[in-house]
């Protein structure tokens, strides 16, 4: 895959990130799950055409679907696409930071997936064009302190490995300060936004959350030592993220907001 994506919500980020619909469906269904707030701040009616940036496998997408609004679902992971598609969903291949779709729409809504987008500015400012004027613009994203405790277990253990674990990682986590910024500079008058500390149940275990998210990682390792790697990774994060009852918890911190496009 030559494009990067999200994480459930997927959209163009790392190249080395490849994502499998049927391992994230299997692994990962808590991410839209955990999408119910920023639906509730959209409030989809009918009739609007409303862009899912960075759809994933379609589930939260298809979320949208009841309330009769007219539903576009993009990604960057063609199997993420296709699943989509499955669930009866208009979704297409798309990068996010060159949106070119032909139309506009009434709303963009995100979930769990700006994040893995390196160029953000460039991705407002495709968003931008796609909204009408007054369009609201709704996401849910890693924010400032996400999966911290994590992120020191994995560049642990790739500096035991002669690696630089911040020049490798995959992620933009802005603060509140920042991504506000970004946004009005990209043409947006911000009307909410949060930054909340949301531990996260990995049912599936911390191998699993690493198989589906430590791509851009792996893969500047041996493909021998790939395994070894996750273990050391799991092996950290044991006595701070693995619970008492043995299930496992992700320390996420999100930033949420509500933000619309300036009237020209």
């Amino acid at each position: 895959m030559s494009a990067a994506v999200g994480a459930g919500g997927t959209a163009l980020a790392a190249a080395s990130q490849v994502w499998c619909a049927e391992r994230y469906s299997a692994d990962c269904g808590f991410v839209a799950e955990l999408g119910e707030v920023i639906l509730a701040w959209l409030a989809p009616r009918p009739g609007e055409r409303i862009l899912d940036l960075g759809c994933g496998d379609g589930v939260f997408t298809a979320k949208l679907v009841p309330s009769g609004a007219v539903v576009v679902g993009v990604d960057a992971a063609p199997d993420m696409v296709e699943a989509a598609r499955r669930r009866g969903l208009d979704a297409r291949v798309a990068d996010a930071h060159a949106l070119d779709l032909g139309e506009t729409f009434d709303a963009v809504i995100s979930n769990a997936a700006l994040h893995w987008m390196k160029e953000p500015d460039r991705v407002l400012a495709a968003i931008a064009r796609v909204l009408r004027p007054g369009g609201r613009f709704v996401a849910e994203m890693g924010g400032f302190g996400n999966v911290a405790t994590i992120r020191v277990a994995i560049h642990a253990a790739l500096a035991r490995r002669g690696l630089d674990g911040a020049a490798l990682c995959p992620w933009y986590f802005p603060t509140p300060e920042e991504h506000a910024q970004r946004l009005v500079r990209a043409g947006f008058r911000v009307e909410r936004l949060e930054l909340v500390p949301r531990p996260v149940s990995v049912a599936s275990g911390m191998h699993a959350w690493c198989a589906n998210f430590t791509d851009s990682y792996q893969w500047a390792l041996p493909e021998g030592d790939r395994a070894a790697f996750v273990d050391d990774v799991v092996a950290l994060l044991e006595p701070v993220l693995r619970r008492p009852d043995t299930t496992w918890s992700a320390d996420y911190v999100r930033l949420r907001f509500l933000a619309t496009r300036s009237p020209e």
